[in-house]
């Protein structure tokens, strides 16, 4: 492409999206005014935005479906920087960054901090040590440059198989963050909300492959940015007066801490390091499957920041390591455009990164102030609608006044089961009914037909306490408009715009799963001589499976959407990581020492993840599963660098490969030609 179609083809892009952007704000704001002056139902807003948002990336996805491989697995490579850093910035800010992060900070506080510095520090690592390399490299999959590096298919194979496990465990998370959102703002079942969902994620990457993904992305991101700001803007007007959040972030602080001492809580929102370890998550999950659940444990928390330093360096590593992420590298035209795109994305994933702590504080001193310490019986519409989906429960035993024994919330039945409330049915008529609290001693208590630990003067007074708030970090974002009294357009814009950021991480997770087995281990290893036709079915039908497994993993809910995101990063920096640093930087790393690196750093973070998720007991310094990659990364490194040392050192030809990938400033052109050239076998090992 010459350098004036190049022009023309990005003038042409910021011309198409911005008459997107000045139109999506537009329809917005008339679907504002319909409801506000005209009263437009509710579940009509709902369904228009959902209507419109998968109608848009299923069109997306329809013009730009293509048979031509550089396009469907690197977007024919001749994505602009701006764009590319667009597209990572949505692929990357999940439903993780949207929904669940200042839901996090929210629950947390200052612990959650480390999800923020994790994440973003990561963008670092990438501009510093992997993209202007990996785009140098040219390669179409993450799995395709371990294999070209380390010479050999077993390499290939072990890493597709790392790729394809980080990638499942990432889109699981999304999957389940869609779900939350159809539940809620469409009314349909959790189950089908993922359906639906997954069906506007299908067409994009099932038909255009990385092209479709990437123009899908851009849009994405516009939806997601605006949909994330507008909320919080209205917030910092309505708490403070002033419009800019980030800079009224403060003043929230100050109201939070003044709420806490005069409500008595202990826990500080800005106090550091006060997290203990449960496997709450493992026993709820077990539950929802039918499964014998595993004795609830708790740990206190140690008060030191083993954890939280864990946690941020396993994000920021697992940030610099994740396939999904380092593959948007290859479809920029040249490394100079890799490199700047990285500079781009920081800057798009800065606007929502700056503004989430802001967003948690507002949200947290809009509840403290105006819903803990009020009646229960007199709580907005809010508390009930978000009670139905399962992320939110308030403890206070008046609620379950008149209610049937069959039919009370998840929490009350855990009380039942547990025996901290006895149901005592007096008048047989199979309601409960509540009345004035009596000290039985002996820690027991009874309120009308109910009785048991669970009863207490506290928890029947009819009076909402910080604790009886039971909030899953999953809910805040998406239910803060409608806690602060917004119009429900802004509520279901933010629907929307966490629907763009789980679809649109979805959609690459799956474009690299497909083609770690379609390309890597099909067409690469099993069957080199496929035709294209066959390798583009297969990847398709990979897509789908892919999809299919993926939904049917996120029905459980094992963790938190940030936890089981935490989880695939923890995955990412002990598998991926090690190997593309080494494989850039030492010229002497070689195969076997790839292999053993990835099989082993990925062993030993599962172990670690497996046994502290089940058994918060079994833990080093207070470290989490979500932080297990800490163990498996030095693994990785060291296993890479002793077994190449023990086994034959790679080609002079490789290690000259290696030397010119180092050195970003020259042509592009001579990469290409070294890496046309077929790279001969290793030399046997010395005796």
């Amino acid at each position: 492409m010459t350098v004036t179609s190049k022009d023309a083809f990005r003038q042409k892009l910021v011309q198409t999206y911005g008459i997107f952007t000045g139109g999506f704000i537009i329809f917005t704001i008339v679907l504002l005014l319909l409801e506000i002056f005209f009263g437009l139902p509710t579940a009509f807003i709902g369904w228009v935005f959902l209507i419109l948002t998968l109608g848009l990336y299923a069109t997306i996805g329809i013009i730009s479906r293509t048979k031509l491989l550089d396009e469907y697995y690197v977007a024919g490579r001749r994505v602009p920087a701006l764009f590319n850093g667009m597209a990572t910035g949505a692929d990357w800010m999940s439903a993780a960054s949207f929904i669940s992060m200042a839901g996090s900070l929210w629950l947390l506080g200052y612990d959650g901090l480390a999800y923020i510095m994790g994440w973003t520090g990561g963008y670092v690592l990438l501009a510093l040590l992997f993209a202007p390399y990996i785009r140098k490299f040219g390669q179409f999959t993450i799995p395709d440059f371990v294999g070209a590096r380390f010479g050999g298919n077993k390499a290939r194979v072990v890493a597709a198989i790392a790729a394809i496990i980080v990638s499942f465990t990432y889109v699981t998370a999304q999957v389940t963050g869609v779900g939350v959102i159809m539940s809620r703002f469409v009314g349909v079942d959790y189950t089908w909300g993922v359906i639906i969902g997954l069906s506007g994620v299908l067409v994009c990457s099932f038909l255009g492959g990385m092209k479709a993904v990437t123009w899908t992305q851009v849009a994405q991101y516009i939806i997601l940015i605006v949909a994330y700001l507008i909320p919080v803007i209205f917030l910092s007007i309505q708490l403070t007066g002033f419009p800019i959040p980030e800079l009224s972030y403060g003043q929230a602080l100050q109201n939070i801490q003044r709420l806490e001492q005069e409500q008595g809580i202990s826990k500080g929102y800005i106090t550091p390091y006060n997290e203990g370890l449960s496997n709450k998550s493992a026993v709820d999950s077990a539950k929802q499957i039918g499964l014998t659940p595993p004795p609830a444990k708790s740990v206190p928390p140690l008060g030191l920041p083993w954890d939280f330093m864990a946690l941020t360096f396993c994000l920021m590593v697992g940030t610099a390591g994740l396939p999904h992420i380092l593959i948007r590298f290859y479809t920029v035209p040249s490394v100079r455009e890799s490199r700047v795109s990285v500079g781009w994305a920081l800057f798009f994933i800065f606007l929502l990164y700056f503004t989430a702590p802001a967003y948690a504080a507002f949200s947290r001193w809009e509840i403290l102030q105006n819903v803990v310490g009020k009646e229960v019986t007199t709580l907005p519409p809010w508390a009930t609608n978000w009670a139905k989906t399962g992320l939110l429960g308030i403890t206070d035993i008046n609620r379950l006044t008149d209610m049937e024994v069959a039919a009370v919330p998840a929490w009350a039945k855990a009380k039942f089961d547990s025996g901290d409330l006895v149901f005592t049915d007096a008048n047989g008529d199979g309601k409960i009914q509540v009345g004035p609290f009596v000290d039985n001693g002996n820690e027991t208590g009874t309120s009308g037909e109910l009785s048991g630990k669970g009863v207490t003067a506290t928890s029947s007074d009819g009076i909402l306490q910080f604790p009886e708030l039971d909030i899953s970090p999953d809910l805040i974002v998406l239910s803060t408009p409608e806690i602060a009294g917004l119009p429900y357009t802004i509520a279901a814009l933010v629907a929307a715009g966490g629907l763009a950021a789980a679809l649109s991480t979805a959609d690459g997770l799956l474009v690299v799963i497909a083609s770690a087995v379609a390309h890597d281990v099909f067409y690469r290893t099993l069957k080199p001589n496929a035709s294209t036709e066959t390798r583009m079915r297969l990847g398709k039908a990979m897509v789908l499976v892919a999809a299919a497994c993926a939904a049917l993993a996120a029905i459980p809910r094992l963790a938190l959407i940030v936890q089981m995101v935490a989880w695939a990063f923890s995955l990412a920096a002990a598998s991926f990581f090690p190997v593309v640093m080494m494989g850039i930087f030492w010229r002497r790393a070689n195969g076997p020492g790839a292999i053993a690196g990835m099989v082993g750093g990925l062993a030993v973070t599962i172990f670690y993840m497996v046994m502290n998720y089940i058994n918060p007991e079994f833990n080093v310094l207070g470290i989490s599963h979500l932080s297990a990659g800490i163990f498996g990364v030095p693994v990785n490194f060291a296993l890479i660098y002793v077994i190449s040392k023990l086994t034959a050192e790679p080609s002079a030809e490789m290690q000259h490969l290696v030397d010119t990938l180092r050195h970003p400033q020259e042509d592009d052109e001579l990469m290409e030609q070294l890496l046309q050239k077929p790279m001969p076998a290793p030399a046997p090992a010395a005796k």
